[in-house]
């Protein structure tokens, strides 16, 4: 728990909130209910409440402060600066909002006949078109939930066209250690074998090593480009060129394509497949377990393999195939999702891209590009860049600016919620010993990344001052202190009795 002085262990507005079991007390409600009166039938097959069921007894009010209490200590994107690096924490347009919120879209069912709701459809296939356009590729899925899930989905694409090649042996999926966590889980999951692909000195991939682990039996490789250390692959046109002289495949990881998005098209860089964040790159919000939206284009060659169901326009109107036998010739390797993907992430990211047009989108791209570039060139002579150059979308440093400090890159991250700020991503990428990650994006003012600049630079100096203990102490401001997260992440109390706050 935080110092304190005070009685109440309230810190002026920043109220001390107990847990929701803790308050109130037995009987209490905040309606009135009939009673029921004796019930002679047996409706439950013998299955009855023998004790209470545990809820907590609270009165509206009480309820009511309780959880808007809990709102005010949390942090978000429409609170202050969030520099999560590899994330794209940027701000939403209410625009975007509001017209996922309009009835004729909210109010539909996915089982309603397709002439019902041409207009939904039309949402969806307007959207499918600019994606494809935007990146130059000729199909799309739009199923896919999440961009993991897009992942496998293209994956799941590439597996089916080799199997119905004849080629069924290739199981081996190239993977950059610069590449996305979740690409070599998403491999394993669709049953490939995952074989790691070296870094250069650059942070880029190592070309000859790729090269020399291509053969004839790897189904792909899954490039992050922009990679996660926030750096452009420029040997991208020679990847894709040896991966396809070796029969494979080529997988683009598009979670970084804010960074490039009206900048470049994917299909001129020899991609074959790639899936889009649309909480990401086209502004709807995300973090928290969702909502995200996944859909992954796909080349020629992989187009007939995209997973049911899909939008088609028929003789009359817009259709939704949703079998096989009605896809026309196509081979889909089935389904990835229930009913028709993110429907209210669609609505967000179309009204987001019509509102800015191509040139609003090339704009954000260049104007995230920026951002990064001025953290780095005003934090690069305090902290210690990783890697020599300008960066893309994102920057990245590594703790050797905290050498023999006794400051650790956790000290430096507790530091900075002190001072108001949600940290960077620390210790990712992986390739790069102490990291740490920073993605301002398009949507942040100068003024917003001056403010930042100078709180991480008077963090610098403290760390470099020899005031250690200070940052072992951080946070100090919070309504908890620094917890044992590794502890709670393995035995984590999940269930309150009364009496004792323990675990069952």
């Amino acid at each position: 728990m935080a110092e304190t002085t005070t009685f109440s262990g309230n810190r002026a507005l920043q109220i001390e909130e107990p847990l929701i079991f803790e308050i109130g007390s037995h009987g209490r409600t905040g309606i009135d209910i009939p009673d029921a009166g004796p019930v002679d039938e047996d409706r439950l097959a013998g299955c009855k409440r023998k004790a209470r069921i545990g809820l907590p007894d609270l009165s509206e009010p009480q309820m009511v402060r309780h959880y808007t209490r809990l709102s005010q200590k949390n942090y978000g994107i429409d609170t202050g600066f969030y520099p999560l690096g590899s994330c794209t924490m940027k701000h939403n347009p209410r625009l975007s909002e509001k017209m996922a919120r309009l009835p004729g879209l909210t109010d539909l069912h996915p089982f309603q006949p397709a002439k019902t709701v041409q207009g939904a459809l039309e949402v969806i296939d307007s959207l499918a078109g600019w994606l494809k356009t935007l990146t130059g590729m000729p199909a799309i899925a739009m199923s896919p939930a999440a961009g993991a899930h897009g992942e496998w989905c293209g994956l799941m694409a590439i597996r089916a066209y080799h199997e119905d090649h004849g080629e069924g042996h290739r199981r081996r999926v190239l993977v950059p250690e610069s590449a996305h966590g979740t690409n070599p889980a998403s491999a394993a999951m669709c049953g490939f074998t995952v074989d790691p692909v070296p870094a250069n000195e650059l942070g880029r991939v190592d070309v000859a090593a790729l090269k020399a682990k291509l053969g004839p039996d790897v189904a792909c490789i899954m490039v992050t480009n922009p990679n996660t250390c926030g750096l452009f692959e420029t040997e991208i046109l020679d990847i894709a060129q040896a991966t396809h002289d070796a029969g494979a495949f080529f997988y683009c990881d598009g979670a970084n394509y804010n960074a490039i998005v009206g900048r470049v098209r994917i299909a001129d860089l020899g991609v074959d497949c790639m899936h889009i964040n649309l909480h990401k790159t086209f502004s709807t919000p995300h973090g928290g377990g969702g909502p995200g939206a996944g859909p992954t284009v796909l080349s020629e060659k992989l187009a007939p393999y995209a997973p049911l169901p899909f939008v088609v326009h028929g003789a009359g109107g817009l259709e939704l195939v949703e079998h096989e036998a009605d896809s026309n010739g196509a081979k889909p390797f089935g389904r990835v999702k229930g009913y028709h993907g993110q429907f209210g992430v669609f609505i967000r990211a179309l009204a987001y891209i019509q509102s800015m047009g191509s040139d609003g989108l090339r704009q954000a791209s260049t104007d995230a590009v920026l951002n990064a570039n001025y953290l780095m060139a005003r934090l690069g002579d305090v902290l210690t860049p990783s890697f020599d150059g300008p960066c893309m979308h994102e920057c990245l440093f590594d703790d050797r600016f905290l050498k023999d400090t006794g400051v650790t890159t956790l000290d430096f991250a507790k530091g900075m919620i002190d001072e108001g700020y949600h940290p960077m991503t620390m210790y990712f990428p992986l390739v790069v010993h102490g990291a740490l990650l920073m993605e301002p994006t398009e949507t942040e003012s100068k003024e917003t990344l001056d403010e930042f600049i100078g709180v991480i630079r008077a963090l610098a100096a403290k760390a470099k001052a020899g005031a250690a203990e200070d940052f072992k102490a951080a946070p100090k401001y919070t309504p908890r202190r620094r917890l044992d997260e590794t502890l709670a992440a393995r035995t984590p109390v999940l269930r309150w009795k009364p009496g004792a706050n323990a675990a069952e």
